[in-house]
């Protein structure tokens, strides 16, 4: 059942006290170390632009870009599924977790804000290329 200790009765608050913190004790050792094996970093890569999704980073040519979350999980969809072609309210269901009530200039906002981040070029994208009448996708950068 996943219990992992007991206590009998009669019991004093000083032994519950006790048990309680050497539960939270072994609890926070043991995430401790699974944190420390699992710490390795994911990165996306296109062109010269690298996402680090750990540490919510991207680098051009090696100097970081500031990306306000929003256009952070945007590229990172994106680049994580450069195939596919998403509709706008794909990526505003993906990004916002909320349902897509037809306001699409919500998302052409932040691809706009995006692509002047990261593009050489904004009129003329190459990270992010739009499919025209149903959506954006990861341009072919390699």
């Amino acid at each position: 059942m996943g219990a992992d200790d007991y206590i009998t009765k009669p019991f004093s608050i000083t032994e519950v006290l006790a048990r309680i913190k050497a539960n939270i004790r072994r609890t926070t050792q043991y995430a401790g170390t699974q944190g420390m094996e699992m710490e390795e970093e994911v990165l996306l890569k296109r062109g010269n632009i690298t996402i680090n999704i750990n540490n919510y980073s991207v680098f051009k040519n090696g100097d970081k870009i500031e990306l306000t979350i929003k256009e952070f999980e945007i590229l990172k969809l994106l680049f994580k599924n450069p195939k596919k072609v998403f509709t706008k309210e794909q990526i505003y269901s993906h990004v916002w977790n909320d349902a897509y009530f037809g306001d699409e200039n919500a998302v052409n906002v932040h691809i706009s804000r995006l692509r002047n981040k990261i593009e050489d070029n904004p009129k003329n994208p190459q990270y992010i290329v739009t499919v025209w009448g149903i959506g954006y996708k990861a341009g072919d950068i390699i």
